[in-house]
């Protein structure tokens, strides 16, 4: 009688993620603190690390081409939090030249006009508390603010710029550092959303019956983001895929520290990915609940970490943006 013969089994293949996930940089979800180089773009720092990770990649707070220095940037779900770094109030060194303005307030643009004026360091420190506080600031024209749908500084190239009306903006400080020389200034200053160093430099000279434009600029600080986190873009750039084990990728909650934390359980936890509204069944959970206003944005956490960003609504937790990792 004929033996048959089988075959061996295969070993099972041993598993891998789906491409669409290494395409998006599976795992790595994060805050990366980078020191922008002179000379790009916060958009062109944002495409080489999505490029370099492949991950979802946002910014909080663009810095000028001129500018150099801290750069948040939002990686994987850590982009639903973005809102909350931006709004926080940015620390910057600059410095200023006397006597020239520029078209884009900085060296970057044509001069248009020259003034022989130096203002001496006394005359400067007692304009100063002028510019600490709630005011009104005209943003330049080369900016990113949108008119009618196209940017502005894009219509300033065009030879259009803008007429854009005074925003209100708040300077927390402002202080003399340097005075290199008579042309020269240095300061540095705390400021909140939307404020504009460039029209800042612009609008000091003018209080000092002179001109003046920007010619260096180092973010120092945004929120609780600083020099001390940042890392090189060629640094992360080489890192790539192992930012997540390198230690410069920093947890999503570093932004949310200022905003409110509630605790929930694995079952509440689940709800709410669901879309489901929640009461939290801990009762101190329920009496901190009870302290917050209704349409407050709260952090919903279990175990520490972060599962949903959700909205205060009659007393129960409403989610707005959930996180998936």
């Amino acid at each position: 009688m004929q033996r048959m013969m089988t075959k061996p089994a295969e070993p099972a293949p041993t598993p891998t993620l789906p491409r669409e996930r290494e395409r998006e940089g599976w795992g790595l979800h994060g805050w990366l603190v980078i020191d922008k180089p002179e000379g790009l773009t916060s958009a062109r720092v944002v495409s080489q690390i999505k490029r370099a990770t492949g991950a979802k990649v946002g910014h909080a707070g663009t810095l000028d081409p001129l500018a150099t220095g801290v750069l948040p940037l939002a990686l994987g779900e850590a982009t639903k939090t973005v809102r909350f770094a931006a709004a926080g109030q940015k620390r910057y060194r600059f410095r200023i030249r006397w006597g020239i303005a520029r078209e884009t307030d900085d060296r970057e643009g044509a001069i248009t006009a020259e003034s022989a004026l130096r203002p001496d360091i006394a005359a400067v420190e007692a304009i100063l508390p002028r510019f600490t506080g709630a005011l009104l600031q005209r943003p330049p024209a080369y900016s990113a603010i949108k008119i009618a749908g196209r940017r502005a500084y894009k219509l300033a190239r065009a030879g259009r710029p803008p007429d854009l009306p005074p925003r209100p903006v708040t300077i927390a400080e402002l202080r003399l550092s340097v005075v290199p020389d008579p042309d020269h200034a240095e300061f540095e200053a705390m400021v909140g959303e939307g404020t504009y160093i460039r029209s800042l430099a612009r609008d000091l000279a003018a209080a000092l019956g002179t001109l003046a434009h920007v010619v260096e600029l180092r973010r120092l600080a945004v929120g609780r983001f600083t020099e001390t986190q940042a890392i090189s873009l060629d640094s992360a750039l080489a890192l790539g895929h192992s930012l997540a084990a390198s230690g410069h990728l920093l947890p999503i909650e570093t932004v949310l520290d200022d905003i409110p934390a509630l605790a929930l359980t694995a079952t509440e936890a689940a709800r709410l990915r669901q879309g489901q509204r929640v009461t939290p069944q801990d009762e101190r959970e329920r009496e901190r609940l009870a302290r917050i206003d209704d349409g407050v944005i709260v952090g919903a956490r279990l175990d520490r970490l972060l599962v949903a960003l959700a909205r205060i609504e009659d007393g129960h937790l409403r989610p707005v943006r959930i996180i998936n990792r």
